[in-house]
């Protein structure tokens, strides 16, 4: 049976590895065709080598990586580090690592956070499953300006 590793962490202010979870089961051959295995994490800095010991160690074919870089300067910084961590995972792994972070400040209201966090953690893990199992569902939507968050910006015309 393939795994799907989803890796989150608690610094984050909303469940984001729930909502990943979730969504994975709602995917045809949960249970049958893949599993899901989840890991969690104190802050974005370490979902890098949680990720890539969820490939390495887990076996996990494609992995889900879940975080919220908060509004300081430093933070944005800390995220940069991050997403270079999770890129080189992906690359000493030849491994799928999706990066799904909602930045605090995306929103001056916290509360509108809560339906970016749902939809960017439930698009992402679906994602996951279509590269592995439907990749004709990324093909057919390439161009089309969809986004995970927020409303799909829509495909530019000639």
């Amino acid at each position: 049976m393939d795994k799907i590793g989803v890796v989150d962490t608690m610094f984050a202010r909303f469940d984001m590895g729930a909502e990943a979870v979730a969504e994975l089961e709602r995917c045809p051959g949960h249970g049958v065709r893949f599993e899901v295995v989840r890991r969690t994490v104190p802050g974005f800095k370490d979902l890098a080598v949680a990720a890539k010991r969820l490939v390495e160690i887990d076996g996990c074919r494609i992995v889900v990586a879940l975080g919220m870089p908060g509004k300081a300067p430093i933070d944005k910084v800390c995220a940069h580090e991050a997403s270079t961590g999770i890129m080189l995972a992906q690359l000493l792994t030849s491994t799928p690592i999706l990066e799904v972070f909602v930045h605090e400040d995306e929103e001056d209201d916290p509360a509108r956070l809560v339906p970016v966090f749902k939809d960017r953690s439930r698009k992402h893990a679906r994602n996951a499953y279509w590269m592995l199992y439907e990749p004709e569902q990324l093909i057919a939507r390439a161009g089309h300006g969809v986004r995970q968050g927020y409303t799909d910006a829509g495909p530019l015309r000639e």
